[in-house]
């Protein structure tokens, strides 16, 4: 028996196996006329041939719930219909393979109005067409990007109404796992971090003041997404400060850490959430200590320390280590990106290392290969 293949229920969804696809954004979309925003083929490509892959569930890139929430214009998003339908088409496809369909709702937040990384990833010069204002916690701007306007009462009940609607129209779309996006520096994690947030209303300060927006969003999520369907939350568990600039400060007084990210991950089963999605970074520069699995006991301490299951990603590569991560109880699921980019048949290639039949089984037209 493989423990990385054995099927897991969250409420009244079976994931076929623990070898999930993490999002990954494209930066494919048309970024003018009617279609902003809109998946398009090389989506479909690109998320299909995953679940033919053997993927029990696909999380499509960051998608967001307002045009403002983009991280760039070609950004996928979910903030109209016509963006819905052009997902649900791929999300039956995904669904025809035997794979959970998955969708990160996503706000960027200070980091939005940026290029494609491979266009430099920097701030889109006011003068740009293709620009818009960004808003943060505070204003605070990340590295030398763009100073985002502090948000106010109105802008930040307009953000919880637009997680809330794309959620409908991803349910409608035919999506199973709602994904909130916390983590990597955007909007939701922005508000969570004292680096970033230094506001004193009810949405800064003390933890609970740090962490109302994400709930706020966590609820108006579950408002709409039925009960027997899951919704997890994407978070970074640290901001990779490990020590406050004065020493007698303590370092949850100036950057997120693990420790927060433990009592939050608690916080969460309170409101409806299913599943931790453990990364970490992105809200500040830091140096972080990359290697395989370096993120793995941030998603172990959840484990051990809430009720709430947490899933593992960041340099996970082989067969043999991602079994032993979920066999040792160390995280739930493992999320693979990168190396799902490098072979979207992974899943499979894992399966027949491990020497297990696995679920969804293969297409028939790759039978002959298997």
């Amino acid at each position: 028996m493989s423990a990385l293949f054995e099927p897991l229920t969250l409420r009244n969804v079976t994931f076929p196996n623990r070898v999930w696809m993490a999002p990954m954004c494209q930066y494919s979309a048309d970024e003018a006329g009617d279609d902003v925003g809109v998946a398009r083929d090389w989506h479909r490509t690109h998320l299909v041939s995953r679940a033919i892959g053997g993927a029990g569930l696909i999380i499509t890139e960051a998608t967001a719930v307002s045009p403002e929430g983009r991280i760039s214009p070609s950004d996928l998003g979910i903030w109209n219909d016509t963006q819905a339908d052009a997902l649900a088409t791929i999300v039956a496809e995904i669904s025809s393979f035997g794979t959970i369909p998955g969708i990160q709702l996503a706000h960027a937040g200070r980091k939005a109005s940026t290029a494609a990384p491979w266009r430099g990833g920097k701030s889109l010069p006011a003068e740009d067409p293709r620009s818009w204002e960004t808003v943060g916690p505070s204003a605070i701007a990340f590295g030398d990007y763009a100073t985002p306007r502090e948000a106010t009462a109105d802008d930040i009940a307009k953000i919880v109404d637009d997680f809330r609607t794309a959620a409908q129209r991803a349910l409608n779309a035919g999506f199973q796992v709602a994904e909130i996006h916390g983590a990597h520096g955007y909007l939701l994690h922005q508000f969570l971090s004292p680096a970033s947030n230094t506001r004193t209303d009810a949405y800064g300060g003390d933890f609970a003041g740090r962490t109302r927006l994400l709930i706020e969003v966590v609820d108006a999520v579950r408002e709409v997404w039925p009960a027997e369907l899951p919704v997890f939350v994407r978070l970074s568990a640290t901001d990779w400060l490990d020590e406050a600039s004065d020493p007698g400060v303590a370092a949850e007084a100036t950057s997120w850490t693990a420790d927060q990210t433990v009592a939050l991950s608690q916080l969460l089963t309170e409101h409806g959430v299913d599943l931790v999605d453990t990364s970490t970074g992105g809200n500040v520069r830091a140096h972080i200590p990359v290697g395989p699995g370096y993120q793995v006991p941030f998603a172990r301490r959840i484990q051990n320390e809430t009720t709430m299951p947490a899933a593992a990603v960041g340099m996970i590569t082989e067969p043999k280590q991602a079994e032993e991560i979920v066999s040792l109880g160390e995280a739930t699921a493992v999320l693979l990106a990168r190396e799902l980019l490098r072979d979207p048949y992974w899943p499979r290639r894992a399966a027949r290392e491990l020497g297990v039949e696995m679920l969804p089984a293969v297409t028939p037209q790759y039978e002959r290969a298997y």
